[in-house]
């Protein structure tokens, strides 16, 4: 496929049933972890123009900032912490409405009002987490979550 995207507007059901195609198109066949991950969230960045998205990835006893796109961001985060650290912990989604009122929120932009986190769990684990973070809050719901769940399910992170 050409490195092109075709951004649709319009609803959201709409512009994820458009992009997830283009993301699989843009991943498969293509074995390096960091090219897809990278991939992943310019396709994510460029269809939402969500303020930040982007990967962590447990190594040890933190999350390590991944490929991501947006200003410049956390590089470390410790399990529990934060909402992504918390999502590690929980293996669970987190969606956040108003980032100011989640206990131990870290603050990587002021600008950033709600997020939604979701973990990649691979072999019962989890391996990292997707987080994307809006300038509105109350932005995410539980379209992007089903949707941006099946994005990293399709993901290869076997490199």
């Amino acid at each position: 496929m050409a490195e092109d995207l075709s951004i649709v507007q319009g609803d959201k059901t709409a512009q994820y049933q458009s992009i997830i195609p283009q993301i699989k198109a843009l991943t498969d066949g293509e074995p390096d972890l960091v090219a897809n991950l990278a991939n992943t969230v310019a396709a994510l960045k460029e269809q939402f123009n969500w303020f930040w998205v982007g990967f962590y990835l447990v190594k040890k006893d933190e999350l390590v900032l991944g490929p991501f796109q947006g200003p410049v961001a956390c590089t470390r985060i410790k399990k529990g912490r934060g909402v992504c650290g918390s999502s590690w912990a929980q293996a669970a989604t987190l969606i956040v409405p108003d980032v100011e009122k989640f206990p131990g929120h870290i603050a990587c932009s002021s600008l950033s009002k709600s997020e939604i986190v979701l973990p990649i769990i691979r072999h019962g684990e989890v391996i990292g987490v997707l987080d994307v973070d809006s300038e509105h809050l109350s932005h995410f719901d539980e379209t992007d979550q089903q949707y941006l769940e099946e994005i990293i399910s399709g993901l290869n992170f076997e490199d």
